[in-house]
């Protein structure tokens, strides 16, 4: 019976510290960690893929698992901070989308129609909620959520569970991913960068030629529907580029 029930408390340490690592991921990784999923569904998905994942990572796991509390304790810490780290990886590539969002919103003129975000609690316009969605879908049809998984658990070989979080290396896993995460979105963004450049000096050239002439008003609508035909013709290949580039900021690194 004695033995019995230390296997069953070593089984249970297991699947927490499974679940520590886990969890921490799917609280904070897009899609799942958004306020529009309450916190209880975000639990039970934690639940259910850390004792999915336990049986393949049982013999990563269980042998380190120690009941001690001086050793149990740093364990549990560090596996909260690494899968923290791994949920904001991949946030931050989304989040990079959400501000260039909000940048085409208001280079194309809709900075003054606020709306509800997807993802936040903040106010965020029609546009970038627009771009958002659609991608954090596009995003979920290409299984980005499986690749998550998959990083999870070629973290336990990278990060073993008996080697401490190292912060530096954490550091700079964050830096290089939102530097990485930052270029893409510009680079995708730079058309309606240039589009408002072009609009606007063209439009000071015609303020300067005619001072009479209500530039303000007369070139709102041009600069609205020309922002239009653009945001037509670039979304699906910017969505597209966002969606590929996914693995190679986040998962990969």
């Amino acid at each position: 019976m004695t033995l019995t029930l230390a296997s069953l408390d070593k089984t249970v340490l297991a699947a927490f510290i499974a679940f520590c690592r886990i969890g921490a991921c799917f609280m904070l990784m897009p899609g799942f960690g958004s306020i529009r999923v309450p916190m209880n569904i975000r639990l039970f998905v934690s639940i259910a893929v850390s004792f999915a994942l336990l049986v393949h990572l049982w013999d990563q796991i269980e042998p380190h698992v120690d009941s001690r509390p001086l050793v149990l304790l740093p364990m549990v810490a560090s596996e909260l901070l690494i899968g923290t780290l791994i949920g904001l990886v991949a946030r931050f590539y989304v989040l990079s989308l959400q501000f260039i969002g909000s940048a085409v919103s208001m280079l194309g003129g809709f900075g003054g129609m606020p709306g509800n975000a997807i993802e936040e609690p903040d106010a965020q316009g029609a546009v970038g909620a627009i771009i958002s969605m659609s991608a954090l879908l596009i995003l979920f049809i290409l299984g980005f959520h499986h690749q998550m998984i998959e990083a999870l658990v070629t973290s336990y070989r990278v990060a073993p569970v008996n080697v401490f979080f190292d912060p530096q290396s954490a550091l700079t896993d964050m830096a290089d991913t939102i530097s990485d995460s930052f270029m893409v979105v510009l680079r995708l963004g730079s058309p309606f960068v240039a589009y408002a450049i072009l609009v606007n000096l063209a439009a000071g050239f015609i303020n300067k030629l005619s001072p009479q002439v209500p530039v303000y008003f007369v070139s709102m609508p041009f600069v609205v529907a020309g922002a239009l035909i653009l945001m037509y013709f670039a979304f699906p290949t910017m969505l597209s580029l966002f969606a590929d580039s996914f693995s190679a900021v986040t998962v990969d690194r």
